[in-house]
Order: C-alpha cells, then sequence, then structure tokens
C-alpha cells in the first residue's frame, strides 16, 4: 500500500525585484515593502522607504533595504503578541 507523503509548507523566502525607480520587497505574490527614489531630473539623494505602516527615509540604497528588512521581521514577531493568552 502506497503511503501519501506529508507535504512541507515552504514559505517563499522574501526577496528584492528591482522596478522603475523603485524596489520592491516581495514575498510570494506579496509585496511586504518597497524603496523608492525622486523624479529623474529632480532627486535630491534620499531614500525613501515603506514596509507596513512605517515608514522613513535613507542616504543609502542598502541602508533603506536593510530598515525595510528589519521592519517586517519586527512586524512579523509582533504579531503574536495579539495570541490568545489562555491558548497555552
Amino acid at each position: 500500500m502506497a503511503k501519501k507523503s506529508a507535504r512541507k509548507t515552504s514559505k517563499a523566502r522574501p526577496l528584492w525585484e528591482r522596478g522603475y525607480q523603485s524596489h520592491g520587497y516581495w514575498q510570494g505574490k506579496e509585496r511586504l515593502g518597497t524603496v523608492q527614489l525622486g523624479e529623474r531630473g529632480q532627486w535630491d539623494g534620499v531614500y525613501r522607504w515603506q514596509a507596513g505602516s512605517r515608514a522613513g527615509e535613507a542616504k543609502t540604497l542598502a541602508e533603506a533595504k536593510r530598515a525595510v528588512e528589519q521592519m517586517v521581521l519586527s512586524l512579523a514577531t509582533q504579531l503574536s503578541l495579539f495570541a490568545d493568552p489562555g491558548s497555552d
């Protein structure tokens, strides 16, 4: 008799994807955050990032991406705070 294999639910790892004057942080089909530049001729040298309801600015693209990744991680860990305390 053949056994059914237990399917392991794997979440896709978040990844950065480059777009037009922006970078998006995606997990599967869900966008977790973005880093945007200003208009081409009027760019002020500031990278603006947004993740969830939080937003900020950074001097470099690497700093902006790191801020988005940290914010996504902190928002994911905060979800457990809303769990029912009596469910333990």
